[in-house]
């Protein structure tokens, strides 16, 4: 396997990489796929605490810590909203659905955290969502190289 960060944010994995994942069946372990929070939703509806990861470690955050990021992260937003399903749950999903992933390092503070994170794994999006994902990433994408 290869450890990566990957997530609606940083989908650069997919560039060649995924191609190797797929033909020498060495799949991926996904790190950050809610970009430090920032695919959660929290930092967009200013729901985020001091103590949340981008504003206790922001000054070394410099992948995920810039305005055009939370922007992007706002258009996700909108399309999980658009989908009646939470951020996190759409952005684990949208990880989870991938060909070449072994497995989706979550990351949750807290049990209510962790048991969304479990569910986004029944989770399948729909044509229409992939969709809307994908136009988001088609004009903005990368922001979390």
């Amino acid at each position: 396997s290869i450890q990566n960060a990957y997530s609606l944010l940083n989908r650069t994995y997919e560039y060649g990489m995924s191609e190797v994942s797929l033909r020498e069946n060495i799949p991926l372990l996904a790190y950050s796929p809610l970009a430090m929070g920032l695919l959660t939703g929290k930092y967009n509806l200013k729901l985020d605490k001091p103590e949340n990861r981008m504003n206790k470690f922001n000054s070394y955050m410099t992948r995920y810590n810039k305005a055009h990021q939370l922007q992007v992260s706002e258009k996700y937003l909108k399309i999980a909203q658009d989908h009646d399903m939470p951020m996190t749950k759409m952005s684990l999903s949208f990880v989870n659905d991938r060909s070449f992933l072994a497995s989706n390092i979550i990351g949750a503070t807290n049990l209510t955290q962790l048991k969304e994170n479990i569910e986004s794994a029944s989770i399948k999006l729909s044509k229409q969502c992939m969709k809307d994902i994908n136009q988001v990433h088609y004009l903005n994408p990368n922001p979390c190289p």
